[in-house]
């Protein structure tokens, strides 16, 4: 018995150092698709079951200039996004079934705070902490390209 309980606490206190590993080497393959915001096309990673949507860009080390993910809700609701387990600072673009941006909010890596749609929404699409803003992009554009 004393021999499990040093395995398992080895376990735990390895846990923390193997986890965001782990996690990158076997995470999801998303499917891909290309968006137009403006003048910008984005690759956006595309989360469109609830799987997908939890994982979303949790453990990424990093994500490239022009790439994001783009969350899609199976029906137009008010939602909110938070950061558990993600390493990035991101921005996040809440999109109604029009494609139209409703709101854009700044997300701060590993916080579990909401960050909530202004409305009935049918897509987030999460890129790099201010890149939105730095390309012009605010609440009333659209965003074209959308599944």
């Amino acid at each position: 018995m004393l021999k499990l309980k040093k395995i398992i606490l080895v376990f735990l206190c390895l846990l923390p150092f193997t986890a965001p590993a782990m996690a990158e080497s076997t995470g999801m393959n998303f499917p891909v698709t290309t968006l137009k915001a403006g003048k910008h096309l984005i690759r956006a990673e595309v989360a469109s079951t609830e799987a997908q949507r939890e994982q979303g860009l949790m453990f990424r080390r990093e994500l490239p200039k022009n790439n994001g993910m783009l969350f899609v809700f199976d029906r137009p609701a008010r939602s909110c996004m938070w950061m558990k387990n993600t390493a990035l600072p991101l921005s996040v673009a809440f999109i109604d079934a029009n494609g139209t941006i409703l709101n854009i909010e700044k997300m701060e890596p590993f916080t579990l705070d909401s960050h909530c749609s202004k409305g009935w929404i049918r897509y987030a699409l999460e890129m790099n902490k201010n890149w939105f803003a730095k390309n012009g992009i605010k609440a009333g554009s659209k965003i074209s390209g959308l599944p």
